[in-house]
């Protein structure tokens, strides 16, 4: 239960005991609750009961109410964290979930005018305390809050990979940053410290000129010692200590090394996430912009005054000097690009040709698709116009234009300054810049707009904006590409080395040295893999490209072990339309002189607790090929609800698929739904859908004839013990899926779910039998309860009566749902529940399976013993 309870903008405690009454007044109306003694590296849900009013006309919000989260040390400050599993950063409070509005809420709750509400979330050491807050936030109604609680996960039920951290030793850890003349370097950054006192942690500093000379201190505004040399002290009055440094340099003064440590081994010290990087205040976007809408040359030279150069311009560097590492990796994902006319209509995002105007005004949104806004804005496709006959001078002209229209605080479209539109159009400009004739006007405004875009990839790079993400690679090598192609500027050097330490820190907390992802997406993984394989060469002779080929390079070959025999990738977490798998693996590859066909023979899918990943595929002549996969990845905030869903294909066809879809640029209830747990092939008790958490697998047992997978999974909150368990016949002609749910001893029950291919016809037969056909095929459908009572079949398909309650669907291009066949069975019980289905190609198969199932080996697994 809370430990203390504080109201602001007009919150006050609610008419009834335990209750809090949040009025309509939007982001500063909230409640705020405090809990302690929270254990640390563990799960938790935080669960309250959600009251709206009955005439609520926001209920269709998919963010009703904003749920924002300050982890606190044991003696009450506040921890930055850069992440925390299950939540996602947020400017009003430092960690936050969205709550949908009654719309997206079980059909009976909204009936009642109130909703359970459960947001789970991992509580990273060494935090002890957890203030979470409710927002309002699209309400337009007051709402109240009941019984807000904070249930820790059982520890013994977890599996979880090492979360991790940054202890500091009295051997410092050394950062290496590089300057702008004349300008200070600002650092900032968070200690934790077991004890408070006066020696908690130092930093030494060391400046070196442009030959990489140390120049001897002392230094400006820095204490020198003659045991430590150069250091500026940092005590801990309290646990969680925030630091800035303001360094000096001295004249001559080309790099700086920070080296971070602790006094005492006795006294524990870390940092609690990557420093933040950046210049002087008066450098940065907003205070060069004030309030003003400034075109590009207008803010690059308020920059030079700024710098003390004025009139200065920066020209760009030779067309081979900037790595077009995204336009290269984008070629390796869809294969090379055809030059595209001045005049010939755009395809972008999957949609269908769209003729650009003679003069766009760069608002354009043609079909409503937020993925075809972002590769319009993100100006791509100039690349390939410019390679064309004829082409450069329109390229020019288009990225020009694009400026114009775009001042600073005012884009024509906001979609414009999403990270992987402004990652790709920096290194589009920067490459048409080397292009541009140098003397004149177009390599003089463009040069303005890549400074411009160089202060706004910098500030997201200094600032972990978007850590562990592939936003945050993006925007890396985007500025990379930036400070090597203007290398004039006198910024240059400082954005490349920020670029590079984003990059290392980024595929560090993306791709463990064991191979373990932290993205759950295989397309996203995927995506990491390429971009770091093409920025290799670009880094030739660097340490950085030593560690990436480390990182990646044993990971391609075991991506390839996990595609079907028709070239895809199992669709599980966040993936486009239309992707060519294995021709983009394929591409990789070759990229380091190996076979495609070579690595698939010999390869075998990664260690399932690396990847969270099984697969298993069939492809032998006569019956046509077979394929199953399962994914069980973790998951957080804004991921698919998918852990432990599956796909099954035999005979040649997919019979069980995905929802599938990317729910990152979708909007509404379309978005909502591919989230969803509804959208996949997973079972939830009690209407609960999955939340943040992870699964593992328990182990695997050879069968006669089969494969015995046991998954366990945390997605369900403490309330549940949840176990999923495949047997899967080795020449992939049927499977069966049974999911065990464990409680105390109170009623409970579970629907399982299975999205069948959209042209598969599914009947109902009788109770106990689904038949499901396509073309000559046929798959058998057979319900089990091992633990309690089946509560029968029942097919839906294309229901959408209510945002809340979509299903039937599946998503084969962007911004559309097509109905299909959805088989739900059910089991209930007391305490513990255990069913399932076969899935069979004939009733040979299903009678091995049944046998199978009935066998000890198999029973006692469904039994939990």
């Amino acid at each position: 239960m809370p430990a203390a309870v504080h109201y602001a903008g007009g919150a006050a405690a609610g008419p009834a005991e335990d209750t809090h009454a949040v009025p309509a007044k939007n982001r500063w109306s909230r409640v705020a609750l405090t809990f302690r003694d929270v254990p640390a590296e563990a799960w938790c849900s935080f669960v309250c009961r959600l009251a709206w009013e009955p005439d609520e006309p926001a209920e269709a919000a998919a963010d009703f109410v904003l749920a924002g989260f300050d982890f606190l040390a044991p003696d009450g400050s506040s921890l930055d964290f850069d992440h925390v599993p299950g939540l996602t950063r947020t400017l009003l409070d430092p960690h936050s979930a969205w709550i949908p509005g009654p719309a997206y809420q079980p059909a009976g709750a909204e009936a009642a005018g109130a909703a359970l509400v459960r947001i789970a979330f991992l509580v990273p050491a060494p935090a002890r305390q957890v203030a979470v807050s409710l927002r309002s936030w699209r309400n337009a109604l007051p709402f109240e809050v009941a019984r807000p609680r904070l249930h820790p996960h059982d520890p013994a039920q977890e599996r979880m990979p090492p979360r991790r951290r940054r202890p500091l030793a009295v051997e410092p850890d050394w950062l290496d940053h590089a300057l702008v003349p004349g300008e200070r370097l600002i650092v900032r950054g968070q200690l934790f410290a077991e004890e408070t006192g006066d020696n908690a942690a130092l930093v030494r500093v060391a400046y070196h000129d442009g030959d990489g000379a140390e120049i001897a201190p002392p230094y400006p505004e820095i204490v020198s010692t003659p045991a430590f040399g150069a250091l500026v002290d940092l005590p801990a009055h309290r646990q969680a200590r925030r630091f800035t440094l303001e360094l000096a340099p001295p004249p001559g003064a080309a790099r700086v090394r920070l080296g971070f440590a602790a006094w005492d081994s006795d006294n524990p010290v870390e940092l609690l996430a990557p420093p933040e990087v950046s210049l002087a205040d008066r450098l940065r976007l907003e205070s060069l912009s004030g309030d003003d809408l400034l075109d590009a040359p207008t803010l690059a030279a308020r920059l030079a005054d700024r710098l003390g150069r004025p009139g200065e311009s920066w020209g760009p560097a030779g067309p081979d000097d900037a790595p077009a590492v995204l336009d290269r990796a984008s070629a390796v994902q869809r294969g090379p690009a055809s030059p595209l006319g001045p005049w010939q209509p755009l395809r972008l995002a999957g949609q269908p040709e769209w003729r650009l105007p003679e003069r766009p005004d760069w608002s354009e949104d043609p079909f409503r698709s937020p993925a075809w806004r972002l590769d319009y804005q993100s100006l791509s496709w100039l690349a390939a116009m410019a390679a064309g006959p004829d082409g450069l001078k329109r390229a020019l002209d288009l990225a020009l234009s694009w400026s114009r229209h775009n001042p600073w605080g005012r884009p024509s479209d906001g979609l414009s300054l999403h990270p992987a539109a402004l990652s790709a159009r920096a290194e589009v400009l920067i490459g048409l810049l080397a292009r541009a004739e140098p003397e004149g006007e177009a390599a003089r405004l463009l040069a303005a707009e890549v400074v411009r875009h160089g202060l706004a990839l910098s500030e997201i790079v200094g600032q972990n904006t978007f850590a562990r993400s592939l936003h945050q690679i993006h925007a890396a090598v985007a500025l990379l590409a930036v400070g090597r192609g203007l290398p004039a500027c006198p910024l240059a050097g400082f954005w490349s080395s920020l670029a590079r330490l984003a990059l290392r820190e980024g595929f560090d907390a993306l791709l463990g040295p064991d191979g373990a992802f932290t993205e759950p997406s295989l397309h996203a993984r995927l995506e990491l893999l390429t971009l770091g394989r093409v920025l290799i060469p670009a880094l030739a002779g660097d340490d950085l490209a030593t560690f990436l080929a480390e990182r990646t390079g044993p990971a391609v070959p075991a991506l390839a072990g996990l595609l079907d025999p028709g070239g895809r990738l199992p669709p599980f977490g966040d993936g486009p339309h239309g992707v060519d798998h294995a021709g983009w693996i394929g591409r990789l590859l070759a990229l380091d002189g190996r076979a495609m066909v070579a690595e698939r023979a010999a390869s075998r899918a990664p260690a399932p607790g690396a990847a969270g990943v099984i697969a298993a595929r069939y492809d032998a002549p006569g019956r046509g090929w077979g394929h199953f996969a399962c994914g069980f990845a973790g998951q957080g905030a804004q991921d698919h609800r998918d852990c432990s869903s599956f796909v099954f294909a035999t005979g040649g066809a997919r019979w069980i698929v995905e929802a599938a879809g990317s729910g990152q640029f979708e909007t509404g209830a379309l978005r909502q739904y591919l989230l969803s747990s509804r959208g996949h092939n997973v079972a939830h008790p009690d209407g609960r859908e999955q939340g943040s958490g992870n699964g593992w697998l328990v182990g695997s047992t050879r069968l006669d004839g089969a494969v015995l997978h046991e998954i366990a999974t945390s997605v369900h909150g403490p309330e549940y013990r949840h176990r999923r368990i495949f047997v899967v016949l080795d020449d992939l002609g049927g499977l069966a899926v049974f999911d065990r749910f464990e409680t105390r001893d109170r009623p409970v029950g579970f629907e399982g779910l299975l999205h069948l291919a959209p042209d598969a016809m599914v009947a109902l037969a009788n109770p106990r039998l689904a038949l499901a056909g396509r073309e000559q095929r046929r798959l058998r459908l057979v319900p089990r309860a091992i633990l309690g009572q089946p509560g029968g079949l029942e097919v839906v398909n294309g229901r959408n009566d209510r945002p809340g309650s979509v299903q039937g669907f599946v998503s084969r291009r962007p911004g559309a749902l097509r109905p299909a066949s959805l088989l739900r069975y059910t089991v209930s019980g007391r305490g513990r529940v255990c069913g399932g289905v076969l899935v069979a190609i004939d009733e040979a198969r299903e009678q091995r399976l049944a046998a199978l199932v009935a066998g000890e080996a198999v029973a006692r697994r469904l039994a939990g013993e």
